[in-house]
């Protein structure tokens, strides 16, 4: 599980950045919206740990930069403001949950867990994906669009799955190697790039509409015009 956490007081990033690693999450630290939502854009994240209170963009705005791009992952918001209105307005403008300075790490955690729980259980539930008249079911591991079954191998199977779960959304390279290949992407390598294609010619070319489409120099999206 990989958790990003923004955060400028370095005091409080090393406490939480250590407990979650020490709790066995791979943990990213910036310092400033501005990095978090560049990195937050280009990897694949389970939550993210933001502070309200940061220098330039604050941690509203960039949770909302976030939402009205289509990413959504758990967000847990960190501030030492307490008025039941602070709350709300994180709530509303995207946080998942809301964490009052002073906490103790065991709070913290048992909040991210809870978060990542929740998600998980969302992400169970939906067993059944669709995008025009493409669907994938989850439980039957099958792959039909306008009808016709598609035969796909275990790998082209978690991409599609990904995209479908993304869809309309732009996965760059990075993300999909970190979700499908589980491991940091390689710019020498060009793995993405064939699985797109063997997948391409599964779901696409004889039809013509076409659903995969590249966006050069950031990566793919999965979307209907």
């Amino acid at each position: 599980m990989k958790i990003l956490i923004v955060e400028d007081d370095c005091k409080i990033a090393s406490f939480i950045s250590k407990g979650l690693a020490q709790a066995g999450f791979t943990v990213d630290l910036r310092e400033s919206a501005e990095e978090g939502l560049a990195l937050a854009e280009n990897s694949f994240y389970d939550l993210l740990i933001v502070d309200i209170m940061l220098p330039g963009m604050d941690g509203i705005e960039l949770i909302e930069s976030l939402r009205g791009k289509g990413y959504n992952m758990p967000i847990l918001i960190l501030s030492a403001r307490q008025s039941v209105n602070d709350k709300v307005r994180g709530l509303r403008h995207g946080g998942d949950d809301y964490l009052t300075k002073p906490f103790s790490f065991a709070e913290l955690l048992a909040r991210v867990q809870a978060l990542i729980r929740r998600t998980s259980r969302l992400s169970e539930n939906s067993s059944k994906l669709a995008v025009g008249d493409l669907t994938l079911d989850l439980y039957s591991h099958t792959v039909e669009r306008a009808g016709k079954k598609i035969e796909l191998r275990p790998r082209e199977f978690t991409l599609l799955e990904y995209l479908m779960r993304n869809a309309g959304n732009v996965l760059t390279k990075t993300m999909i190697m970190e979700k499908v290949w589980n491991y940091d992407f390689d710019p020498q390598t060009n793995i993405v790039d064939v699985l797109i294609s063997r997948l391409r010619n599964k779901i696409d070319n004889n039809y013509k509409v076409k659903l995969i489409k590249t966006i050069r120099g950031v990566g793919y999206v999965l979307k209907v015009d």
